[in-house]
């Protein structure tokens, strides 16, 4: 039996997130619906991660074994056409036996943009965070290298969530200005915890803005206390870019 790593993108839009969920829309679910009317029987598919709500995807990672013999472009056309117009497959490619998309994963890439202008967009209201106000990307650079390298990102992680172990190593984080008032926040990582990446961007809005110091950021590192933190930014600019293995 193969067994095919798929390279997914999908518009997270109308998805109440990536992971299977009973009497919801997931785009788990709707892939794993494609495989059944391929194959013919029930597949489950695992992923490199998991994204919320309204979160979209350029490059997530899912893997799935294929009890028919087909090559893997053939595999592609098939997939894509039985998915819904809201995700595609990009790529296929075989795979070893033991390969876990989760547990080989060596780096992943998020990206976050935000919308800074004074006037909405309305054409990319689902795709960027809307902030109006006047941001510092100087002072929003500088307060990210305190978050670059090995932390205990407690303070980052989602409120209710329950982990054991939340430290974290992020090996890179760059802002760049784009044109169309567009800011693009790039972080790379290996692992995540929830909502890490949304709690992070949201900390530093507040600096970009001056209500927080730029030490700040490492304050709350050491603090370990997520009530201490900024609110999270919304899903909806958030984007799986990528995974390395």
């Amino acid at each position: 039996m193969k067994k095919f790593l798929a390279i997914v993108a999908y518009d997270g839009t109308n998805f109440c997130g990536f992971q299977i969920q009973k009497d919801a829309r997931t785009v788990q679910k709707v892939i794993e619906q494609a495989l059944e009317r391929i194959f013919k029987q029930r597949v489950t598919i695992s992923a490199s991660g998991r994204t919320d709500t309204g979160v979209h995807a350029v490059g997530q990672a899912v893997v799935f074994n294929c009890p028919i013999h087909i090559d893997s472009t053939s595999m592609k056309n098939a997939l894509n056409a039985n998915l819904p117009d809201d995700v595609y497959v990009r790529k296929i490619i075989e795979v070893t036996e033991d390969f876990h998309p989760r547990f080989d994963a060596k780096r992943r890439i998020y990206h976050y943009f935000l919308y800074n202008s004074r006037e909405p967009n309305l054409f990319i209201r689902n795709y960027a965070w809307w902030f109006p106000y006047e941001l510092d990307i100087e002072k929003m650079r500088m307060a990210a290298k305190f978050l670059e390298g090995e932390h205990d990102f407690k303070s980052f992680m989602k409120s209710d969530h329950v982990e054991q172990n939340t430290t974290r190593t992020i090996y890179r984080i760059r802002i760049v200005k784009m044109r169309g008032r567009l800011i693009l926040i790039r972080v790379e990582g290996r692992s995540f915890l929830r909502r890490m990446v949304r709690n992070i961007v949201g900390a530093l809005v507040k600096v970009g803005t001056g209500e927080w110091d730029i030490e700040k950021i490492k304050e709350l590192l050491e603090l370990k206390d997520r009530s201490q933190a900024a609110a999270t930014a919304p899903s909806h600019g958030l984007y799986f870019y990528s995974v390395d293995f």
